[in-house]
C-alpha cells in the first residue's frame, strides 16, 4: 500500500511545480528549506490523495514522513490528522518521533494545531515550553503554532507565555509566527492583546509588530509604529 500511495503521489507531479516550490519554500543553498527536493503536487491534492489512503498503516504513514519529498511528509501529516481521533496515542508518538521532518513552515503550520493542541488540551504543556527553548526553528515555530488551537478556544495563557520567551527571536519566520498568534488572540480578545503589546511593542520585532497589529485602526496602527501609543 506504501508504493501505491508513492507511485500516486509521483504521477501527479509537476516539475514546473516543482520548480516553483524550490524558491517558495526557499529550498536553495542558504534557504532555511535548503535540501529539501519536491514533486510539484497542489495542497488540494494531496489532501485528497491522503484521504484516499487514510487507513495506510501507521508504520508505513511514518516512512512516508521520513521522505526526502516534502509533499510525500505533508502528504503523511495528512494522514496522521485522519487518523487522530481514534489512536491518538500512536499518532502523536510518530509526530514527536519524527519532529525533524515537520522542517518547513507549512508542515509545521498544516500539523500542530491540529495535532499536539488537542492532544495537549487539559494537558500538561511543558513539552512546547521544551521546544520554545530549543535551537531549532521549526520546533520553536511547533511551539508558538500549535498555541493556535488553545487561542480558538479563548485560552491566551501559552500563546503569551510562548510569545514572551520569543519575543527576542532572530528569524522573521517566528516573527510572523508570534505577530499571527498575537493578532488571533486580539480577534477574540482585544484588550488581551492591547495589554501585551503595551509591555512590548517598543522592543519586538518590526515585522512581529506589525503582523499583531494588521488589523487595528489606521490611527492606531501608526501610533504604534511610531512609539507613542
Amino acid at each position: 500500500m506504501l508504493e501505491k500511495i508513492i507511485k500516486e503521489l509521483e504521477n501527479n507531479s509537476n516539475e514546473k511545480k516543482a520548480k516553483a516550490s524550490y524558491k517558495f519554500l526557499k529550498a536553495f543553498p542558504g534557504g532555511y528549506g535548503e535540501g529539501d527536493e519536491f514533486l510539484g503536487l497542489t495542497v488540494p491534492i494531496q489532501r485528497k490523495i491522503a484521504k484516499k489512503y487514510k487507513n495506510l498503516p501507521l508504520e508505513d504513514v511514518e516512512k512516508l514522513l521520513q521522505s526526502k519529498y516534502h509533499e510525500h511528509r505533508l502528504t503523511a501529516l495528512f494522514i496522521l490528522i485522519l487518523n487522530y481521533k481514534n489512536k491518538k496515542e500512536e499518532v502523536i508518538n510518530i509526530y514527536l518521533r519524527n519532529l525533524d521532518r515537520v522542517n518547513n513552515w507549512d508542515l509545521v503550520d498544516s500539523s500542530a494545531p491540529y495535532l499536539l493542541g488537542p492532544y495537549l488540551e487539559n494537558k500538561d504543556k511543558s513539552i512546547l515550553y521544551e521546544l520554545a527553548k530549543s535551537d531549532n526553528l521549526w520546533k520553536q515555530r511547533v511551539a508558538i503554532i500549535t498555541t493556535f488551537y488553545f487561542i480558538k478556544k479563548n485560552d491566551f495563557k501559552d500563546a503569551l507565555k510562548i510569545s514572551e520567551l520569543l519575543l527576542n527571536h532572530k528569524h522573521d519566520l517566528i516573527h510572523k509566527a508570534v505577530g499571527w498568534m498575537l493578532r488571533e488572540i486580539g480577534k477574540r480578545d482585544k484588550k488581551v492583546e492591547e495589554e501585551f503589546l503595551k509591555k512590548y511593542y517598543k522592543k519586538m520585532p518590526r515585522t512581529m509588530l506589525r503582523y499583531a497589529i494588521e488589523k487595528f485602526p489606521e490611527e492606531e496602527r501608526q501610533k504604534i509604529l511610531k512609539g507613542i501609543w
